[in-house]
């Protein structure tokens, strides 16, 4: 089984997360928070995918940000290469009602708190607090 390759982003801002709830119609973990991001096409970097996925979910162009982890999903032969975005141009707004019923922006303890796609979500956004 191939694995599929993706790009998610955390934005990161006066010490907050955005993240956004998955709709309930999802084929893989729906109606759970998630970060925002998705599948690296064909031919495409990582950090294209990165920019091209924030771009079209929630309307901003990353800046600055830099890779922090890479995760791999056993359930769905998925890997997430994650990166924390510090910097971007425009303001975040959900564009795509198919992807996600609402984003937000949480504390990290409140992060902690939510229904999340992956458990392991836990010790990314616990790492943030260090920055």
């Amino acid at each position: 089984m191939e694995l599929k390759v993706c790009a998610l982003g955390i934005l990161f801002r006066n010490g907050k997360i955005l993240l956004g709830k998955r709709t309930k119609y999802r084929t893989s973990y729906p109606n759970v928070w998630d970060m925002i991001g998705g599948h690296c096409e064909s031919g495409e970097t990582l950090t294209q995918t990165l920019i091209r996925e924030l771009q079209e979910e929630i309307g901003v162009t990353p800046i600055q940000f830099e890779h922090i982890s890479t995760l791999l999903d056993s359930n769905n032969d998925h890997t997430y290469h994650v990166f924390v975005v510090t910097n971007w141009k425009g303001e975040p707004e959900s564009l795509q009602p198919e992807e996600h019923s609402m984003i937000g922006w949480f504390g990290i303890n409140e992060a902690l708190e939510l229904e999340l796609a992956l458990p392991v979500y836990r010790e990314l956004f616990t790492s943030l607090e260090d920055n």
